[in-house]
C-alpha cells in the first residue's frame, strides 16, 4: 500500500498551520477549544472561501472568529432547516396515509394494482417489510400480537424511511380518482396565470428528493455553506432565477421545502426564524455562498 503523502496533525501543529497561513488568532484558547471539540478538518470548510492557494495563506484581516462564526451560522441553519423538515415530513405520512385509504383497504401496500411499476412495487415493498420487521415500535408488535403481523397503512407508514416514503409516492398510479390525484391536491400552487394546479408526479417527487436530501445533510450534520448541492427539484416559474444557475445550492432546496410546507402558518414561522437568523449574522455570512438571490425573502413568502 502506498503510503498517505501527508501525516496528522497534533494539536499543536494544527494551530500553528493557521499561524504560516497568517490567518489572525485573536484567542488561543478560543481556537484549542474549537480544534477539540469541532475539529480541524471540518473547520477547514469553513475557511476555504479565504485562502489563496497559490500564496498559501489566508487573505489579509481573516480572524479566525471569522471562521468560527461562519461554523455556528451553519450549524444553527442546519438545525432550523432540519426542523421544518421534520413538520414536512410527517404531515406527509398522515397525508399519503389519507390518499391511500380511499382504496377501504387497511392492507393497500400489499396491492400492486395502486402502483405503476410493478418491478419497483416489489422492489419497494421488500423495503417496507424490513423495515416494518426491525421495528420495536409498540403499534408493530401490537399487530404482530394481535393481528396475525398484517401491518396496516397507517402503521407501516410511521415506520418507513423518507426514502421509502418518496419512492413509494413517485410509484402511485395518477389520473382521476387515484390516490396520487388526492395526495396532489395538498400541494396545489398557483400558476403562471394564476390559476390553481396540481404538480405533476415528476414535480411532487422532485420536491421531496429534494428535501430527503436535505434532511439527511442536516441530520449529519454536514456543511451546508459553501457547497454546491446536485440535486434539481422543479422550480414554479415564479421562482425561476433569471439567469439559470450552474449549480444548484441551498436555496433550490429551500423552495422545495416550502412547495411541501404543512401549513401556511408554520411556514411563515420558519421564514421569519430564518430572517432573525440571517440578522444575528449579518456582515458574517454572504447569501451567495448558500446559492441565496437578494429577493429570497419574495420567493420564501406565502
Amino acid at each position: 500500500m502506498t503510503p498517505y503523502p501527508k501525516k496528522i496533525l497534533s494539536l499543536s501543529e494544527q494551530l500553528q498551520s493557521y499561524v504560516d497561513a497568517k490567518m489572525a488568532i485573536p484567542s488561543q484558547e478560543e481556537t484549542n477549544e474549537a480544534l477539540t471539540t469541532i475539529g480541524y478538518y471540518r473547520l477547514r470548510g469553513y475557511s476555504f472561501q479565504w485562502y489563496d492557494n497559490a500564496k498559501k495563506a489566508y487573505q489579509p484581516g481573516v480572524s479566525f472568529s471569522d471562521v468560527i462564526a461562519l461554523y455556528h451560522f451553519d450549524m444553527e441553519l442546519s438545525r432550523l432547516l432540519l426542523s421544518m423538515i421534520m413538520d414536512i415530513e410527517i404531515s406527509l405520512r398522515v397525508r399519503l396515509v389519507e390518499s391511500l385509504v380511499i382504496h377501504n383497504d387497511p392492507l393497500v401496500l400489499t396491492d400492486s394494482t395502486v402502483f405503476d411499476d410493478k418491478q419497483l412495487f416489489w422492489k419497494n415493498f421488500g423495503v417496507i417489510a424490513a423495515e416494518i420487521a426491525r421495528s420495536n415500535d409498540v403499534f408493530i408488535k401490537h399487530n404482530f400480537k394481535k393481528h396475525d403481523g398484517e401491518v396496516p397503512i397507517w402503521a407501516a407508514v410511521e415506520v418507513m424511511s423518507f426514502g421509502t416514503l418518496s419512492k413509494t409516492i413517485k410509484n402511485l398510479k395518477t389520473g382521476n380518482g387515484s390516490s396520487y390525484s388526492v395526495l396532489a391536491g395538498y400541494y396545489q400552487y398557483k400558476t403562471k396565470k394564476g390559476n390553481m394546479a396540481l404538480p405533476s408526479k415528476s414535480m411532487l417527487s422532485s420536491w421531496i428528493q429534494a428535501v430527503s436530501i436535505l434532511r439527511n445533510l442536516c441530520a449529519h450534520n454536514s456543511r451546508l455553506y459553501n457547497r454546491t448541492i446536485s440535486t434539481a427539484p422543479q422550480l414554479l416559474f415564479a421562482d425561476q432565477i433569471t439567469p439559470q444557475t450552474k449549480f444548484n445550492g441551498l436555496y433550490q432546496l429551500v423552495l422545495a421545502m416550502k412547495y411541501l410546507r404543512p401549513t401556511d402558518h408554520a411556514w411563515k414561522q420558519f421564514v421569519s426564524a430564518m430572517t432573525a437568523l440571517f440578522a444575528r449574522y449579518n456582515g458574517k455570512f454572504e447569501l451567495s455562498r448558500i446559492n441565496f438571490p437578494s429577493d429570497w425573502a419574495d420567493h420564501l413568502a406565502v
